[in-house]
């Protein structure tokens, strides 16, 4: 089989490997679609990644396929089933788990290749996070599963239910960054009937946020401090009630804690490089009682929640899929997400 190879900072190479074969427990997935997305942009760019994998590599981790083969055991799913893979599996035993917060395991296992023909799909990610998924969603939509779940997950974490009681003035939610996260956070909160106000220096972006539902936009500079620019376009008040940040950017991290009013929400969503420091105003943060978080990740239930939601057809994402590239073509497509020519491309096999 075909498969995109990491082998390095910005070195990818197309190699032809075996077509793994499934032991007890395990399936293999004939890839249908896989999606790129700013941690596989992150990943290209660095070589690698401290948590998820180690070069050399096959990598991609948003994907949904049909299965192809099944290992001895494996009761719940047949071949030719289609399904969605989440790229993760946590161990069901830790204190984390117990208590819920499966995105904390301490032995969180990670799942890549998905740029590639098959993808061997291992017993922990078979029983806990492979999941059907119906005729009418098509691959490259449920391919979106893992980035929208990690969004539900970050709105799951949002004092939404303190939010409404505010005056309908003051409930704007304030998405900092419209990349394909960014983006999801908007269309997710819009179907829940909030009003989204979306920040990004990228034109193209904002007009793919208000077609997914954000009722206000702001064009942002990049670098330096943004917030009295996105303060001044709120509907008459002093700063947001919840903020999200969704570039990963430090001084983004900065400008979001800024940007919140007194009694505010900040959730830091974009993860930004190993040792990255960010200066805090002690003085707002106690003072105005702002409330930081940092939301990592998903768990189970918000995969689950996803392909739910991904099945509805009043939940349109199409907007998001900029292009279509095979698996020759990934390099390419990451290089087209670097400048900020595409939100996420397709990837096919051959």
């Amino acid at each position: 089989m075909l498969g995109a190879v990491l082998l390095g900072p910005e070195e990818i190479e197309v190699r032809r490997v075996e077509v793994p074969r499934p032991e007890a427990g395990e399936i293999v997935l004939r890839i249908g679609a896989a999606t790129t997305c700013g941690t596989d942009v992150k990943v290209f760019r660095r070589g690698g990644h401290p948590r998820m994998l180690r070069v050399p590599t096959l990598f991609g981790h948003e994907m949904a396929g049909q299965v192809a083969a099944v290992g001895a055991g494996v009761q719940t799913l047949a071949v030719g089933d289609r399904v969605v893979v989440a790229n993760s599996a946590p161990c069901g035993d830790c204190e984390a788990c117990a208590a819920e917060r499966e995105n904390l395991c301490k032995d969180l296992q990670y799942l890549n290749g998905a740029f590639a023909e098959y993808l061997l799909v291992p017993r922990g990610f078979v029983e806990k996070n492979t999941l059907p998924i119906p005729d009418h969603l098509t691959y490259e939509k449920a391919a979106l599963t893992e980035p929208l779940a990690c969004v539900l997950h970050g709105i799951e974490n949002c004092n939404l239910e303190a939010l409404g009681r505010l005056r309908s003035e003051s409930r704007t939610i304030v998405v900092y960054g419209g990349g394909p996260i960014g983006l999801l956070f908007v269309a997710a909160l819009a179907r829940r009937d909030f009003s989204v106000l979306l920040a990004d220096p990228n034109p193209a972006r904002l007009e793919a946020g208000r077609k997914l539902g954000a009722s206000h936009t702001v064009q942002v500079e990049r670098g330096g401090k943004q917030s009295d620019a996105i303060r001044a376009q709120l509907p008459g008040v002093e700063g947001a009630a919840l903020v999200i940040e969704a570039t990963g950017v430090p001084e983004v991290w900065e400008d979001a804690v800024s940007l919140a009013r007194l009694g505010g929400e900040v959730i830091l969503f974009g993860g930004c490089a190993p040792g990255t420091r960010v200066p805090l105003d002690t003085h707002l943060l106690h003072y105005s009682e702002i409330t930081l978080k940092g939301v990592y990740h998903h768990r189970p239930a918000n995969v689950r929640a996803a392909v739910e939601l991904l099945s509805q057809s009043t939940f349109d994402l199409d907007v998001l899929l900029s292009a279509e590239k095979s698996i020759s073509g990934v390099e390419e497509a990451l290089r087209s997400m670097m400048r900020k020519d595409a939100l996420k491309v397709v990837i096919r096999p051959e």
